[in-house]
């Protein structure tokens, strides 16, 4: 099984194909703040899981992504829809944005600060406390931040990695963010799609679970935090 950051790299069709087995979790950002006529900041973008549906609503989105591919594939989506003026789309690494200080309404991140800051990687105190100086950096005054991050795949309820509960707990605690959870499933035709369709990044284990209970929806929990500033 590839590595994530290969996956991002050299699978993009694939990873577009599994994250459109997804609902639409943008009503979840409005519901928090409403963004029609905002500027956008989405950080690690990948291919669009959230821009393609804000920047029809935005007045600005500017899309940052560690990965070329994944910018690459975001941009022809949105030129497929016909929005060829209101965004931009950098490599950029979330702890180093190329963007002008309080120039951003929201800023929202899908699974991705957790790369920076999961207890696996020994600086993922330091990582996080920079990650979210510059997200508050880029923030107009009375503007929001909204993360989303997995808590738990091939789980019907939340049960996050071990080595994410410390990032967690750290947004609620030490930098005061609320906190709620959503289903997030993916649906397939078939289990044998779901098998097929998600085995290249979640491996063994969660291919063994399709198999068993026979899923063509796999269930997925995801974890939003939000805080307004």
């Amino acid at each position: 099984m590839a590595t994530n950051e290969q996956v991002y790299q050299t699978e993009v069709d694939a990873y577009e194909y599994m994250i459109s087995r997804q609902p639409d979790l943008t009503k979840y950002i409005n519901e928090i703040q409403p963004f029609k006529g905002m500027d956008i900041l989405d950080l690690g973008a990948g291919s669009g899981r959230f821009a393609c549906s804000l920047a029809k609503q935005a007045k600005s989105m500017i899309c940052t992504d560690k990965s070329e591919s994944m910018l690459k594939l975001l941009e022809r989506k949105l030129k497929k829809q016909g929005l060829n003026r209101n965004w931009k789309t950098y490599v950029a690494d979330h702890r180093e944005l190329p963007i002008k200080d309080k120039s951003i309404d929201i800023v929202i991140s899908g699974w991705s600060v957790s790369y920076l800051a999961y207890t696996g990687n020994e600086n993922w105190k330091e990582n996080l406390e920079q990650v979210i100086s510059e997200m508050i950096r880029v923030l107009k005054p009375g503007g929001t931040i909204i993360l989303f991050e997995t808590m738990g795949t091939g789980t019907e309820l939340p049960d996050p990695p071990e080595y994410l509960i410390p990032y967690f707990s750290a947004l609620t605690q030490q930098y005061g963010f609320n906190h709620r959870w959503v289903r997030a499933d993916y649906e397939f035709s078939t289990s044998e799609e779901a098998k097929e369709g998600m085995e290249f990044f979640f491996g063994e284990e969660l291919v063994k679970k399709i198999v068993e209970n026979q899923w063509s929806t796999v269930p997925e929990c995801a974890g939003i935090w939000w805080k307004h500033f």
